[in-house]
């Protein structure tokens, strides 16, 4: 069932958050068609069919939701009644028994919230009897009444449908940055720049720490590739957005005749995973050391800090030669490598619905896009969602405005992982 589905995702959600818009409340002009189902990963590279956002009230109009609910408050009550009434005559085996405990217990916040739900709409209805009173003090009162319940009834459609929406288990991670120069020679590394500059006051921006494992410059001042390792509470929910190819529309620096161009850069972005949830065996790396080029003083040539760990099974490699101690380089470059380890055990477990890097990085090409920066016309525009911002230069700040951006994608995402729940639920009746 689509509900035991739900429960066991519940089980790895750690807080919730408000992520369904009120009523009258848009994020961006779309057409008037409704929602439309398609992929359900908004941080990946291709675009979803998505149409509108749907209101909370909207959301509990659909005769799906209330069947989901419904079929949740029957599985709990059942789960309930197995573990109050169970008895040492019982054949149920304890492995059974404590399955069921956990889920009373994870489905427990729901159903009070939908039983609460449930009492404040009876009060609601009562008091529109009382609003027809020949009293008007009593009208009054009732006129009272009634909008505390409104409020209450909004407040309680909210928190119901944060708690249908599982926390997916790496949006807790860290993650390990990754950006990459794509189509449009040196004025592509300068966007990369700016980029890679812009997440940077991104993290800045939510107190994470930003730490470069490696940075690659061009003769321009540009960047070819850079990494880095990005720290602090939500950052992979937050940040898992911005995965797949950015374009940029303008009038190049190096351009004599000012002509607009396009270019594009990639971002791959890496959940970093913990110690206890991912090991490595060094027998099946390679590490390598080397002296460090590119700019950095006379140490930078005359010492071996340089790092390049190659991993034997999968041929990944991590290099790092940011630091003049090799030690250091050499721990950056393990957080790295086994961030694209770990990448690639996800893509592996669950590729029907996740494209972890090669949907995030996919071709480089100026078609295959999830972002538009259009210097022109002064614009912002996320082609998944059809979100346009105006203020480039703000934009790429790395602050308010990509932050809001961010917010609007996570409320889609939040929104089809719903409608695909209770579309999973339909397919299952009889």
């Amino acid at each position: 069932m689509a509900s035991r589905r739900f429960v066991s995702l519940l089980s790895r959600r750690s807080e919730w958050a408000p992520r369904f818009r009120n009523p009258g409340k848009t994020v961006c002009k779309h057409s008037t068609h409704q929602y439309i189902r398609n992929q359900r990963l908004l941080h990946t590279a291709k675009p979803v069919m998505m149409m509108k956002l749907l209101s909370v009230d909207e959301l509990f109009a659909k005769t799906s939701l209330q069947e989901h609910l419904k079929k949740v408050e029957e599985e709990y009550d059942e789960c309930l009644q197995a573990v109050t009434y169970s008895g040492a005559e019982d054949e149920r085996s304890e492995d059974d028994m404590k399955a069921k405990r956990t889920k009373v217990s994870l489905l427990a916040p729901l159903i009070q919230s939908i039983r609460e739900l449930d009492k404040k709409q009876k009060e609601a209805t009562d008091t529109e009897t009382l609003l027809k009173d020949d009293d008007a003090s009593l009208r009054e009162l009732a006129e009272l009444e009634r909008e505390s319940c409104l409020q209450d009834i909004q407040d309680l459609r909210q928190k119901i449908l944060e708690l249908l929406i599982p926390e997916e288990e790496v949006d807790m991670s860290d993650l390990v940055l990754e950006v990459t120069a794509g189509v449009g020679g040196q004025e592509a590394m300068l966007f990369t720049t700016e980029m890679f500059d812009m997440y940077e006051g991104f993290a800045q921006y939510h107190g994470w720490s930003f730490d470069v494992l490696e940075h690659m410059p061009s003769d321009l001042g540009g960047l070819r590739h850079a990494s880095a390792s990005i720290s602090g509470p939500h950052s992979y929910k937050k940040m898992k957005f911005e995965a797949g190819v950015h374009r940029v529309q303008r009038v190049p620096k190096t351009e004599k005749q000012g002509r607009m161009h396009t270019s594009t850069m990639t971002v791959a972005v890496l959940p970093q995973p913990t110690e206890i949830s991912f090991t490595m065996n060094p027998k099946d790396l390679r590490i390598e050391t080397k002296r460090a080029s590119g700019a950095g003083g006379q140490h930078v040539n005359t010492t071996d800090s340089a790092v390049r760990i190659v991993h034997l099974p999968t041929g990944l490699v991590a290099e790092c030669q940011q630091e003049r101690s090799q030690l250091k380089n050499r721990e950056k470059a393990m957080k790295a490598l086994t961030a694209k380890l770990y990448s690639m055990k996800l893509e592996e477990e669950t590729s029907k619905r996740y494209n972890q890097r090669k949907v995030q990085v996919g071709t480089k090409g100026r078609s295959e896009k999830i972002r538009t920066y259009n210097y022109a016309q002064d614009r912002v525009t996320d082609h998944r969602i059809s979100m346009t911002v105006h203020d480039v230069r703000g934009f790429l700040l790395g602050e308010d405005l990509l932050n809001e951006m961010n917010s609007s994608l996570q409320e889609f995402s939040d929104q089809e992982t719903l409608m695909e729940l209770l579309e999973e639920g339909s397919q299952e009746e009889p």
